[in-house]
């Protein structure tokens, strides 16, 4: 039996990752004709062309994109191996985490993140997965995703999870919707067309059961995959948007036209929390990673409701 080359694995990595032989060489200090002749290794070793030229542009096959995650996660875990013991320089560290999160965390903590990896970690980069019809827990186990950011639910019982922060929901409307002109009762809420916001396509979201318990329904005319659409969707219609607060607020203070109301049908708490797999406790980027976020998570939390305050 012949044994594979170990070395093809890290520049299949590299290739998949940059999408390019040039950006592929530059990373694996290689000339791009030397990273030429590893694709046609890599070739020959998986029987399969690995990338094909369309145009300009190399596209991954069918069978490299099926590959990409766990070529991606063997390479990971052998770095761990030679870095066991050995004190790890961050700022010189090219790591990349693919992140799945809820877009109140990107709304309202991304930029300070990025501006703690700019300083402590500036060769890292972050990767947001799309939600997927994929179990998460299933893709924290498989590598697809290195942390899930979202709404507390129930994960394996090996998975890690920190809880981040608190949110409540909220009604938004343009500035001068016509809710405004009286008080807003269950029954005036129903009178308006609303938006529902889900990346799975759902029309039914946490206000349509505190509804039906007044004997109401709302007509969701509008489903769309983020909250940005939504909020833009407002501004030229007198549709109504149930959204978690603290993206809400997030929006007020970038200066849409939007004004916010509170529900008169109160949701519940919801609690944002982080989640890891387990073979990624001792990983000291993936370690600074989430500890970066929890510690920025609860100072945003503070100076946003200190900020709000004053907007009162």
């Amino acid at each position: 039996m012949v044994r594979p080359d170990l070395n093809l694995l890290l520049a299949l990595d590299a290739l998949l990752d940059e999408g390019s032989v040039i950006g592929a060489a530059r990373r694996m200090n290689l000339s791009p004709p030397a990273m030429s002749r590893t694709l046609s290794r890599i070739r020959d070793a998986l029987g399969d062309p690995v990338f094909v030229q369309v145009g300009r542009k190399l596209m991954p096959t069918p069978k490299a994109l099926a590959l990409r995650e766990q070529v991606r996660m063997v390479v990971e875990r052998a770095t761990q191996v030679f870095e066991t013991g050995t004190p790890i320089d961050l700022t010189s560290l090219d790591r990349r985490f693919n992140v799945r999160a809820t877009d109140e965390f990107v709304s309202i903590h991304l930029g300070h993140l990025l501006a703690a990896m700019a300083t402590e970690m500036p060769r890292a980069m972050l990767r947001f997965s799309p939600e997927e019809d994929d179990v998460d827990e299933e893709a924290l186990r498989n590598g697809r995703i290195d942390l899930f950011i979202s709404a507390s639910r129930k994960l394996g019982p090996e998975i890690r999870v920190q809880s981040l922060f608190t949110t409540t929901f909220v009604g938004v409307a343009r500035a001068h919707h016509p809710v405004f002109d009286d008080e807003i009762t269950p029954e005036r809420l129903t009178r308006w067309e609303h938006i529902n916001v889900s990346r799975r396509g759902k029309a039914v979201g946490p206000i349509d059961a505190a509804l039906e318990a007044h004997g109401l329904r709302r007509h969701v005319a509008l489903v769309v995959p983020n909250p940005y659409t939504a909020l833009f969707a407002l501004q030229d219609s007198d549709l109504l948007l149930p959204l978690p607060r603290h993206l809400a607020r997030s929006a007020l203070a970038a200066g849409l036209g939007i004004r916010l109301f509170e529900l008169p049908t109160p949701l519940e708490t919801v609690l944002l929390t982080q989640a890891w797999h387990p073979r990624l406790d001792g990983d000291p980027a993936h370690q600074w990673l989430r500890n970066t976020i929890h510690a920025l998570c609860s100072t945003d939390e503070a100076q946003i409701l200190r900020a709000t305050n004053t907007m009162k």
